[in-house]
């Protein structure tokens, strides 16, 4: 109603995309916009923003799928150990003992807890908790995971 939006937000808690005065948002592959949050809520689980320039709900649904970011200096510093999870997607994903599980594709937010997607010759859903990260390498480009092949 009135151009308002349907977000799903991937920050922890939900309602911390709301922290970004400024979304960029992608329409299409290679066109990302800069829209101003004009106000928000949050209606249960979902987050719902009025942004600048969005009227009605015809101009709304040319937004449908589109992608919501924020530009990388506006992001909180992170802690030792800490990552966001775009900075660990296209890693090498091996297991503990050194064999590669695929590379890291996605992560997924389920009502069990987030989990990530690595694809390999099979595809491996490993539980997002630390006890499954063993290690990270940034810099070489893998994360060692407390997980088998044929898991």
């Amino acid at each position: 109603m009135r151009g308002w939006v349907k977000v799903q937000s991937f920050t922890d808690p939900p309602d911390n995309i709301f922290r970004y005065d400024n979304w960029c948002v992608r329409r299409t592959a290679d066109e990302w916009v800069r829209l101003a949050v004009e106000d928000s809520r949050m209606s249960g689980k979902r987050a719902l923003a009025k942004l600048e320039g969005i009227a009605t709900p015809e101009q709304a649904r040319l937004y449908v799928g589109a992608e919501v970011g924020v530009p990388r200096s506006e992001l909180p510093a992170l802690g030792p150990g800490e990552y966001y999870w775009t900075d660990l997607e296209g890693l090498e994903a091996r297991g503990a003992s050194g064999e590669v599980l695929g590379r890291v594709d996605h992560f997924r937010r389920l009502p069990g807890g987030d989990i990530v997607v690595v694809r390999g010759e099979r595809e491996h859903w490993i539980p997002l908790v630390k006890d499954r990260i063993l290690q990270v390498d940034l810099e070489d480009g893998y994360i060692v995971f407390d997980w088998a092949s044929d898991w």
